[in-house]
């Protein structure tokens, strides 16, 4: 590292996307992981076999980089991270992507690295129209998968741990950091934080480095061109900023904002094994999201009661295929198992019929022109009820290994929910007859995500053994808006009124039922939201496992009247501004602190930017 940095220079502000909370300061160490450059080339007819057989040697040696990769997390504790690593060879040993190389190059005799770059930039434009942000984001996951595959055709492949040794406390800047880098680095457990120029908030790499509670930035575009190894640089995970040469002020801010969220963390962890009970005794139980069995320990070292979500898209990820009734039942039997007496909400498949069809082509259907209202979740499940059985088999077969809840996601109104259950009651007769054990009650319920079911929940609560909310859909539905169109996306609000008032009206019609909601979106993790959500009269809310900790510090801090008392201001103002305005200050009072993330450095950076 250059110890010699300049310490005079102005300071200078970048801003990202938020990957993982927290505040992190010290010296850059600039990793690089820039695009390697494509060579292309004609190859002449007797040179084709030989290039066929160069382009084999480095899918072998990838494979074999890759799988020493996963021995070296498996070996520390990067287990659940493993995980990853195996989606990349899957994808490393695709058909689609290893018969597109072969053909390129025996059709057009060009060497592998292009034909490669080709059947890369392919696959990847087929992931990026699938209207599910967490596939859409395997495009990276591609694209790491190429990349290193090009190098090795190229001799320059170098993983992290072969790599110059990232010193003690550093904070690793690069163009894009894969996620098998990502758990490596993070795994030695010497670095403080991470900024790349690429990447989103689904990507892999991000997951990672939430897992590890690591703060980083990504997607901050030009930082590894800005920041030089040496320089001092500071972190805002939660924000999304970088602050390059910071002032002497906004050192000591930092520092400041280090040593609460050092207390912090150890006066939460005094918190795990407690209930999150309000002064005046009401309980909210707190749950974890999860989409990899592996998470589960994480969740309940950070005091998880259940899983409010577990994900079930997984299953689908770097196949060739789709998922076989055995995957599926032992992917959900070993959750259930791990989870031993605390229930676990398993979502039926939530995807659309894009990423289907790739696996089976006798799905396959026509282009649709807007897909997120389209054949999707429970919507495709009705209308392919092969598929769908597959999965209500294995779900059934699995009831018996633990305390399972079975939710429907997308549902618009009373009737799909009927058909469902009466498809989920056939299977459970077939099983019987088959003499598989299932077991005898096992609760159903709907993801409340659709303005329809909103408005209807009277009586989809009649037919319900619980309701949990997907506030990231049912805010895009409620406002028609689509979070990624930079255009729209600041009438993403949730705590506006019209949101409230649907919340409210979701929540009263499951208690007029007599059965528990629950909220499992990312507005439900978010302390900001916490004493709100309370107010609303919430049983559950499911999150992040990280975030458990800080909502159950604020609710076990707070009173369900004064809890109440906010919510009903709330709903007395108009704006989306005004409501948050409101719920920050009053937050910040109760609290100390605004309870999502340091405030002071933020403050500060803006004033020097000024």
């Amino acid at each position: 590292m250059n110890s010699k940095a300049p310490q005079h220079r102005k300071p200078e502000t970048l801003h990202g996307i938020g990957a993982s909370p927290g505040v992190a300061l010290g010296r850059a160490f600039l990793l690089s992981r820039v695009k390697v450059k494509t060579p292309r080339y004609r190859l002449a007819d007797a040179d084709v076999e030989p290039e066929l057989m160069r382009f084999k040697t480095a899918v072998e040696l990838s494979d074999h980089q890759l799988v020493e990769v996963k021995a070296r997390l498996e070996a520390g504790d990067g287990k659940e991270h493993a995980l990853i690593v195996e989606a990349h060879r899957m994808m490393l040993m695709d058909p689609m992507l290893l018969d597109q190389v072969r053909q390129v190059i025996r059709d057009e005799k060009t060497n592998a690295e292009w034909a490669t770059r080709r059947a890369v930039r392919k696959i990847k434009a087929q992931f990026g129209q699938i209207e599910d942000e967490y596939f859409r984001e395997r495009r990276s996951d591609v694209d790491f998968v190429g990349d290193r595959l090009i190098r090795n055709l190229m001799g320059q492949v170098v993983d992290v741990l072969d790599g110059p040794e990232v010193p003690e406390d550093a904070i690793v800047v690069a163009h894009e950091l894969s996620p098998s880098d990502a758990a490596l680095l993070l795994q030695q457990g010497r670095v403080l934080g991470f900024v790349t120029d690429l990447g989103g908030h689904t990507s892999h790499t991000a997951i990672v480095a939430r897992a590890r509670e690591i703060p980083g930035v990504v997607g901050a575009e030009v930082a590894s061109e800005m920041i030089a190894t040496g320089d001092l640089i500071a972190v805002d995970g939660a924000r999304g900023m970088v602050v390059i040469h910071p002032t002497d002020e906004q050192v000591r801010l930092f520092r400041e904002a280090i040593r609460r969220e050092a207390e912090s963390e150890a006066a939460l962890g005094r918190l795990r094994d407690l209930p999150a009970t309000q002064l005046d005794g009401r309980r909210i139980h707190l749950l974890a999201n999860i989409e990899f069995k592996d998470e589960v320990p994480h969740a309940l070292d950070h005091g998880a009661e259940g899983v409010g979500l577990f994900r079930t898209e997984f299953l689908y990820l770097g196949k060739d295929r789709a998922p076989t009734e055995e995957e599926h039942y032992q992917a959900y039997r070993a959750v259930l198992e791990q989870m031993g007496d605390r229930a676990v909400i398993i979502r039926t498949l939530d995807l659309g019929g894009d990423k289907i069809a790739q696996l089976d082509a006798s799905l396959r259907q026509d282009k649709e022109a807007n897909p997120a209202l389209g054949l999707r979740a429970l919507r495709f499940c009705l209308k392919h009820r092969d598929v769908f059985r597959v999965q209500l088999r294995a779900l059934l077969r699995a009831s018996v290994h633990g305390k399972l809840r079975i939710m429907f996601p997308m549902v618009s109104n009373v009737q799909e929910l009927r058909e469902a259950k009466a498809l989920l009651a056939a299977t459970r007769v077939d099983l019987g007859r088959e003499g598989v054990q299932v077991a005898d009650e096992i609760p159903v319920g709907i993801m409340v995500e659709t303005p329809s079911a909103a408005l209807t929940a009277d009586r989809l609560a009649k037919e319900c053994d619980f309701f949990s909310i997907g506030t990231n859909d049912l805010i895009q539905y409620s406002v028609a808006i689509d979070r990624q169109n930079r255009d729209v996306a600041y009438l993403y609000h949730p705590l506006q009124l019209a949101i409230l008032r649907v919340l409210k009206t979701i929540v009263d019609a499951a208690h007029a039922a007599r059965i528990p909601v629950g909220m499992c979106g990312e507005m439900a993790g978010d302390p900001m939201h916490a004493l709100v959500l309370a107010g609303l009269g919430l049983d559950s809310l499911s999150m992040s496992s990280g975030q458990i900790p800080v909502v159950k510090r604020i609710l076990r801090a707070s009173r369900s009247d004064e809890a109440t008392a906010l919510l009903d201001q709330c709903l007395a103002l108009d704006t989306a501004e005004e409501i948050e305005r409101l719920v920050r200050s009053v937050m910040e009072h109760r609290f100390g602190t605004a309870p999502t993330e340091m405030d002071q450095p933020a403050e500060a950076t803006t004033e020097t930017e000024s």
